[in-house]
């Protein structure tokens, strides 16, 4: 004798083997991006300046600018959570002056205290 399933059948014999195959995977890590709003970065040579800077911070593996959006977006290495307050110091080393820091260690709208 031969079995077939119909197609419902089959999509909630799928469904229930993906969320079984789900259950025990750890939940996806939060971002670890860091976003610095800098209203006054309205040039590619300031983006240039402020990315520099922000890049020898230690722990940073990757920086992207966006003068359009007025953004620096902050990816750190893996495993580590990158000092906000460094951060701040380093856009303001680059010549610019940040509005707001979103990351891991929360919002800030002035220099953090680490």
């Amino acid at each position: 004798m031969r079995m077939t399933m119909t197609r419902p059948a089959a999509a909630a014999v799928l469904t229930a083997l993906l969320v079984l195959s789900a259950q025990g995977q750890p939940a996806p890590a939060p971002s670890s991006v860091t976003t610095i709003t800098v209203p006054d970065m309205d040039c590619p040579s300031c983006a240039k300046g402020v990315a520099t800077k922000v890049a020898a911070v230690p722990g940073v593996a990757k920086v992207e600018t966006n003068v359009k959006e007025r953004l620096v977006r902050v990816t750190p290495k893996d495993r580590v959570v990158v000092s906000p307050k460094a951060l701040w110091a380093a856009v303001e080393a680059g010549g610019q002056d940040p509005a707001k820091l979103v990351g891991p260690s929360g919002t800030f709208t002035k220099m953090p205290a680490n």
